[in-house]
């Protein structure tokens, strides 16, 4: 039987910017209107195996298969293939996203392949759950779009419990991707001088997205132990695949045939747009 908690705390308007977030991924989850057909066993094990095709660089991200008997938090779970991954390999689960939507799909995904956890809608900023509560938090590409980024990291950590791990992955500021958007959205309409914050909140996805140096994404994380952070080349910088719930165009389709990924593989290889970050909560430290 699927659990649930208490999520009354969250339930007050939101402020503009955080229902603009909301909008945005609650009309499709990411990836949903390019990885699934169908929102059934097959429908989502294709989008599953599509996802690790283009990031297979996630299960060993989040090592699913060591989180068996831990108390595992997922933060913005979107369409559940890993959520799916860490009730699979037995955590003790739970899973908080801004949108039902999400919820929904992540929820049905479980209940088909039988598999638990406890889902509810919730807020990266605020979450409901006392100090020390976890002994892993992933985070998929989500705590960028929040209005507040610093506010959710210090919450990632508030609900570790000391010696717990967290993985998550935010966007990297100097990309290949970022490029494209500035040669685009810039250059390509005689604005040289827009700022990059500019160009990710208004162009890459929901409004107000942010990207970080690896520098800014420590200081996120500032406090926690054996920190870790590099880039990798994701698929959107390398355009071997669609390019996301915005862009699309005859100009985006003739780059994908003519660019030199190999070149670029060898001259950038820290361009990507995925800045991964992955460290543990101080033993010494009993709360934050």
């Amino acid at each position: 039987m699927e659990e649930s908690f208490d999520t009354s705390t969250q339930s007050a308007a939101r402020p503009p910017e955080k229902q603009a977030l909301h909008d945005f991924w609650n009309d499709a989850s990411c990836g949903e209107a390019l990885l699934l057909e169908s929102p059934d066993v097959e429908g989502y094990r294709r989008q599953a195996s599509e996802r690790y095709r283009l990031e297979p660089y996630i299960p060993g991200f989040a090592r699913f298969e060591q989180t068996s008997g831990k108390d595992v938090l997922e933060i913005g779970v979107g369409l559940g293939a890993d959520h799916q991954g860490f009730a699979a390999a037995g955590a003790r689960l739970t899973g908080v996203d801004l949108t039902s939507r999400a919820i929904e799909h992540t929820r049905e995904r479980l209940r088909l392949f039988g598999l638990q956890s406890s889902l509810a809608v919730g807020d990266a900023e605020n979450l409901v759950f006392p100090d020390n509560s976890f002994d892993m938090v992933y985070s998929w590409g989500v705590i960028h779009h929040s209005p507040d980024t610093p506010r959710a990291a210090r919450e990632i950590l508030r609900v570790l419990r000391p010696g717990g791990r967290f993985a998550v992955m935010i966007y990297q500021r100097y990309s290949l991707i970022g490029a494209m958007l500035w040669l685009r959205y810039a250059l390509g309409t005689g604005r040289p001088w827009m700022s990059l914050d500019t160009i990710y909140s208004r162009y890459l996805e929901s409004p107000g997205t942010k990207a970080y140096t690896k520098a800014q994404a420590a200081a996120l994380f500032a406090g926690a132990s054996d920190l870790r952070i590099w880039s990798v080349l994701t698929h959107g910088d390398l355009l071997e695949s669609g390019a996301g719930q915005r862009h699309s165009g005859m100009a985006l389709g003739l780059a994908r045939k003519l660019w030199p990924r190999r070149l670029l593989k060898r001259m950038f290889p820290n361009a990507g747009l995925f800045l991964m970050i992955e460290g543990h909560k101080p033993l010494a430290t009993a709360s934050t």
